[in-house]
């Protein structure tokens, strides 16, 4: 799993986007999103169903939804 190192802090939000390779070339996007702190603290993580040929592209629509999911909240 490749991490882009990159976290996104929004309002009690944490955003990690992440890229995972495909056992047949191709990537996946992945975002972890993170809220709360201790026992209280939750961490969503999502992978989206388009496969991605570069790895920027999957991690840019990692971070367009997990952006995006945030604001819905």
């Amino acid at each position: 799993m490749l991490n882009n190192k990159k976290l996104i802090k929004l309002g009690r939000f944490l955003i990690s986007p992440m890229v995972q390779e495909r056992c047949d070339g191709g990537f996946d996007a992945l975002v972890s999103i993170r809220s709360g702190r201790g026992t209280a603290s939750v961490d969503r993580i999502m992978r989206f169903s388009p496969k991605f040929s570069r790895t920027d592209a999957a991690l840019r629509y990692a971070t367009t939804q997990g952006v995006a999911w945030v604001r819905c909240q």
